[in-house]
């Protein structure tokens, strides 16, 4: 259906992403955004409308409710940890092993690939298990935030996670709408055949590879990491991070604490929310896929960060580290530290609800629907996808927006071929993940910032530089499969060697340009200064 509001309704997100970039003010920019959106549906002042849907953003979906709830614990969790002295023992434990800024960075990147169960929790658990490590190492913010950024969206939409079973769903359902279930294999057997055709998801995983070894940055980055590497501040000095440990929560209780502060914890957050997603998801006679389906990972999210809260809890008690109204205080002020990324996260997801009732989605792939040939499909797909994307801020609005049309697309423009389906689902759920990894109103880059310690709009400056590159490494694969019929096995080693070359490039141009090292990560100093941050 056609959107009723035209080229109005790309006025709300843009004007949220151009003012958050511009101004800095995420929170500010958004909120105008919700506004001007309330305006245009309503024709009048819009006052009504907009906290309307900043108030359904809150409690009309459970899911975002769970999500708001699991992202307060875990900062009391992590403030916990904190007081414990758990963050220095993790620190003091890998800095023994990890005694580079590269090391750091592979790291980093390695944890990324493994937990792939959920973006959410790997930018949580991944980006509070390296912080400090990082800031030892003088990594900026902005990168750890990149790194954490563009392994969670792109891992979990591939992995083993719950993306898949709603990735699998949608295309199941047009199966069904299409009465094509006989004529193509199964939605599960699609969705594997699309993975290879997620090029940009795959491209963006080897690109903080080829980033985090090389050493190798520019744009905006390159700057954030020169700043690190010679003067140890991690963040811009009049930047606003949207967590700030040292400075909310003082110093820890203890001075040498073991290194159980932090494992248990942790190690109850991951192993319960993995029981949690399979209890949920478990039934007799249903298989893996089925389970992925039907589970519930924001309800696992909530039920692993309160049983985090609680172990950390029971360490204080235990070890006599802080009386039980200390112990509270901190379960507070750990809220108190999640409440700026909460209030971005209900904004962005207002806006959303803006997109949605504008019909920025519809107005958009019409746009595209005029010119399209099988050669062009996959290109354009993924061009649509990344630019709607961007606009609404939700991968998963982008995927629910575009399946019903880029399915019985690609069944009629590609001749009835179901491999032509998996090819163009490919392309569009790696749009997707373009938009969600340089949009300011993304939950996913919220959160990266919130749990690397980051400036939300650094992040998101830095990070389009990155994310930029490979657009443009993915719609070059796209037309060359278009022209060429390759397969992906060979299309996607020619991506990561033009990821190389633009890297090197890229780097090479802007540092002459600054007068700056184009490695700045290789040059290592003896301690950080950190004094400007958390």
């Amino acid at each position: 259906m056609a959107s009723d509001f035209g080229a109005l309704s790309l006025l709300p997100p843009l004007l949220a992403i151009v003012l958050a970039v511009v101004t800095r003010r995420a929170m500010l920019s958004l909120f105008i955004g919700v506004w001007v959106g309330g305006i245009i549906y309503s024709k009048s002042l819009g006052v009504a409308q907009m906290f309307d849907w900043i108030i359904n953003s809150i409690g009309a979906s459970t899911f975002n409710a769970k999500i708001l709830v699991f992202t307060l614990l875990l900062g009391a969790g992590i403030a916990l940890i904190w007081r414990l002295g758990g963050a220095f023992a993790i620190t003091r434990f890998a800095t023994r092993r990890i005694d580079s800024h590269r090391r750091a960075g592979i790291t980093t990147w390695l944890l990324g690939l493994l937990w792939n169960f959920d973006d959410y929790a790997n930018n949580a658990i991944v980006g509070s298990s390296m912080k400090d490590i990082a800031d030892e190492m003088r990594m900026s913010r902005e990168k750890l935030a990149y790194i954490l950024d563009s392994t969670a969206a792109p891992m979990a939409t591939i992995g083993l996670s719950s993306w898949v079973a709603f990735e699998i769903g949608l295309i199941r359902n047009q199966y069904k709408e299409l009465g094509i279930q006989g004529e193509t294999p199964t939605a599960a057997t699609t969705f594997l055949q699309s993975i290879p055709f997620n090029m940009y998801s795959i491209l963006a995983l080897a690109m903080v590879g080829i980033i985090v070894v090389t050493q190798r940055d520019f744009g905006e980055m390159l700057d954030a990491e020169n700043r690190a590497q010679r003067t140890g501040n991690v963040i811009r000095e009049e930047a606003n991070p949207l967590q700030s440990i040292k400075e909310d929560l003082g110093e820890p209780v203890l001075d040498n604490a073991p290194l159980r502060m932090f494992v248990l914890p942790v190690f109850v957050l991951v192993v319960t929310v993995i029981a949690g997603a399979a209890i949920t998801g478990y039934a007799p006679n249903r298989n893996l896929v089925q389970m992925f389906e039907n589970t519930d990972i924001a309800g696992a999210l909530v039920w692993g960060s309160f049983g985090m809260v609680a172990t950390s809890i029971v360490l204080s008690q235990v070890h006599s580290a802080m009386s039980l109204d200390e112990t509270m205080d901190t379960v507070l002020d750990g809220f108190a530290t999640m409440l700026p990324a909460v209030s971005i996260l209900v904004l962005a997801w207002s806006i959303g609800s803006v997109a949605s009732a504008l019909g920025t989605g519809q107005f958009v792939t019409g746009l595209a629907k005029g010119v399209v040939s099988p050669v062009q499909l996959p290109a354009i797909i993924f061009i649509t996808s990344a630019f709607i994307s961007l606009a609404i801020g939700t991968s998963w609005g982008t995927m629910s927006i575009m399946t019903p049309i880029v399915i019985p697309l690609a069944w009629n423009i590609g001749g009835n071929s179901p491999s032509f389906i998996a090819v163009a689902v490919g392309a569009m759920f790696s749009g997707a993940i373009f938009g969600d990894n340089c949009s300011p109103i993304s939950d996913t880059t919220i959160l990266a910032s919130t749990f690397a310690g980051s400036d939300h709009i650094d992040h998101v400056r830095t990070q389009m530089y990155y994310a930029g590159t490979v657009l443009i490494a993915t719609a070059v694969i796209y037309l060359l499969y278009g022209m060429t019929g390759l397969s992906p096995l060979v299309l996607l080693p020619i991506g990561i060697v033009v990821l190389f070359g633009l890297v090197y490039a890229f780097s090479e141009v802007d540092a002459k340009r600054k007068n700056i090292s184009a490695k700045p990560g290789s040059k290592q100093h003896s301690k950080p200064n950190v004094s400007s941050d958390d």
